[in-house]
This record gives structure tokens, sequence and C-alpha cells, in this order.
């Protein structure tokens, strides 16, 4: 049987990485894709170059995106999985007392990266035939305002109603679409959003237990092994401390 492909953005760390990590131990090829090249390199090394293709991809940068999966090797397609998973939030700002800048860099890297590399993506989904899926991580933010969360959460929403866009425009096409939507959870996104603050991304997380980047992984894999007639169009997560309806409230464990 031909071994099955899934294609990351985001590779290089949180829920990109441990996906890269649990579909190889599982059998499957991985194409590991992300800014950080020399991260992609470590993965690779980890996981074995006959296991893991790596492409320097900037989501921000539709050249680069285009190169990327242009340029894969005839063992590394047809792609059978997209895990559309780069993305960030930059900034705790509430308006307008934030940085312009940021929200730029937000809109191009979780909405038009996502759109643009889905874009250049199809035709390789296609060539996988019936049982290819395209999994779009979101976010409980795009459901949920929260101070501080406005661009961040509006790049979201988008990306939840473009999945269920998408879905409809390639029904017939045997491709499978999926919103994937977690909430707090303990990666880098922290440390991303306060600017390369290490301290507060481990002090956020203090007295809780947050959804894991090998959680979202889990999930990835459900969706992406259901049999070929099934599609789940979303799921939300949220660690058992964080309260539905208001994400905003985390309850502390009193141990």
């Amino acid at each position: 049987m031909t071994q099955k492909i899934i294609f990351i953005t985001g590779a290089t760390a949180g829920f990109g990485e441990a996906t890269a990590k649990l579909f190889a131990k599982n059998g499957w090829k991985v194409v590991a894709t992300g800014r950080r090249l020399e991260r992609l390199e470590k993965l690779q090394n980890a996981l074995g170059k006959d296991r893991v293709h790596i492409a320097q991809m900037d989501l921000t940068d539709h050249a680069s995106i285009k190169s990327a999966i242009s340029s894969l090797p005839n063992e590394f397609k047809p792609i059978d999985c997209l895990l559309n998973n780069g993305g960030l939030a930059l900034g705790l700002g509430s308006i307008p007392d934030i940085k312009i800048e940021d929200w730029r860099i937000m809109v191009e890297t979780n909405i038009m990266g996502l759109i643009l590399t889905t874009q250049e993506m199809i035709p390789l989904l296609k060539q996988a035939g019936r049982g290819a899926s395209i999994i779009n991580i979101g976010s409980v933010a795009a459901r949920n305002a929260y101070p501080g969360g406005n661009t961040y959460g509006a790049t979201k929403a988008f990306v939840s109603q473009f999945s269920y866009n998408l879905r409809t425009d390639l029904a017939g096409s045997d491709i499978r679409v999926t919103e994937l939507a977690p909430g707090m959870a303990k990666s880098e996104f922290m440390k991303v959003r306060t600017y390369g603050d290490d301290d507060v991304n481990e002090s956020f997380y203090e007295g809780l237990e947050p959804i894991l980047p090998e959680d979202i992984a889990n999930n990835v894999w459900f969706i992406a092994n259901q049999p070929d007639h099934i599609n789940i169009n979303m799921i939300e997560i949220m660690p058992l401390c964080q309260v539905p309806g208001r994400p905003e409230i985390i309850r502390k464990y009193s141990i």
C-alpha cells in the first residue's frame, strides 16, 4: 500500500512539530515547512530523511509558498493531508493601543498564507484521490471575543468561515475539509505574542493544565484517518480548566 503523505505548515514548533513526529512514527511521510531552517533540519535528522522532506517557507511570501510546493520531490507527492497550522498572534493591546504592523503580519500569515497554501496545494490533493484532507487550525477566539483579541480573533473567524466555504466549493472533488479549533494551549504561542518573552510564556500556565501540542496532533491523526466517506466539519477543544462560552475565564486548580 502506498505511503500517505502530510504537508504541514508551521512545523518548527508546537502543534506542527508534534504532528510531524506522530505521523512519521505511524508510517506516514511528512513534508515539514516553516521559516526556521535550523529547526526543520533538526526535525528531519531526528525522524529521518527518507521519512521527512523539509522546505523553508514563509507564509507572508507567495513566491516562497509556490517554490516550496512546486519543488517537492516525486517521492513526497501527491499530498494526502494538508495541515494549515502556521499562524500567530502578536501583541496584547486593546484597540486603539495596538501596532498596525502586528495587524498586517497576522492578516498576511493567518489569512493570506493559509488561502494561498491551500490554492497551490489543491492539485496535489486531487491527485491523491478520495480521502484527501485539508485541516485548518482555527481557534476558540473565532467565536469568543476578549480584550486584546481584536485582529487575531478576526483572522481565526476568517479561517472558520473559509473552511466551510472551501468545503462547499470542493464538493464532489473527494477532498475533505475540517476546522480544528483549540482553546488555551501551551506552545510558543504566548512567547511569540509577547515578542519573545520566555518568562510570560511559562508563568501564564502556572497552576493550569493546558492543551499540549501532542493533544492537537492526536486530533489531527483522528481527523485524517477517518473512513474516506466521512468529513468532520469542525472540532473545538478546550482544556478542562477553560470555561466554554467564556474562554477568557481560566480556573486554576487548587491542589
